[in-house]
């Protein structure tokens, strides 16, 4: 088995590798990748067997890779979801080991990989259910932020915000006010603590607010752009590979 691990944490690929040959000395290392972007890039040109992959990566969540690039080998998840998660995303023929991972679980996960999938008759991973048993397991949202303005601290009501987006390595709402806050989160921390049903994000840059979105505008390379009510800094562009999610969430 010729095997990859999609992980952005240095320590944990390389105690998760050490597991791995520890337990199957057979097994050959490929490569390993800590973000979205380099996975999708090289994953096509790669040989393997099986992925050993974190939900959480450098620049986004796992998942991401699939909008990009079609996944035809067994994937076994990586995650620091609670046990009750566990449970639940092992009915889903694809295994889940819950962070720090034991050897223990990583030889059973191991076990039933060579049980269910070979080199011959591959399934691929129902990665679109688990997608949103993930999503459908959140909690509502956030419901407020709090926010620095001089000497002083105030809070911002999530539904008071029409977009976040991120500038100058430095992460803002944009409020129905007109004004703008910056605050102590990145882009992709955001989008795990909002409501995914009211929020959604559109590109690396931008997060935007269902409610608050004025028109949706055709644009070049079969993109979208969003109008927001006051907001002229930039073009909100909905991403090509992101414009076939984006109209499904829009038509709930």
């Amino acid at each position: 088995m010729k095997f990859i691990i999609i992980e952005d944490e240095q320590l944990a690929s390389k105690r998760l590798r050490s597991l791995i040959e520890a337990i199957r000395p057979e097994y050959e290392f490929v490569a390993k990748f800590d973000s979205v972007e380099s996975a999708s890039i090289s994953l096509p040109v790669l040989p393997y067997d099986v992925l050993f992959m974190d939900i959480q990566l450098a620049d986004g969540i796992s998942f991401d890779i699939f909008d990009q690039i079609k996944v035809d080998k067994p994937i076994i998840f990586t995650t620091a979801y609670d046990e009750f998660a566990l449970k639940a995303f092992k009915t889903n023929s694809v295994d889940y080991l819950l962070k720090p991972i034991s050897e223990e679980e990583l030889g059973a996960a191991i076990e039933k990989l060579e049980k269910n999938f070979s080199k011959e008759n591959s399934t691929p991973p129902a990665v679109t259910d688990i997608d949103k048993l993930i999503k459908s397991m959140q909690p509502s949202g956030k419901e407020r932020f709090v926010v620095k303005v001089g000497d002083h601290l105030k809070t911002v009501e999530v539904s008071d915000v029409q977009l976040i987006y991120s500038k100058d390595k430095g992460t803002y709402l944009f409020t129905t006010a007109g004004k703008r806050f910056l605050i102590d989160y990145t882009l992709d921390k955001v989008e795990e603590l909002l409501n995914n049903s009211q929020f959604f994000r559109v590109s690396r840059k931008y997060m935007i607010n269902l409610s608050f979105i004025k028109d949706i505008i055709a644009f070049t390379n079969s993109r979208l752009e969003i109008v927001v009510e006051h907001f002229d800094e930039d073009q909100i562009i909905v991403a090509r590979e992101r414009v076939g999610e984006f109209k499904s969430w829009l038509d709930r």
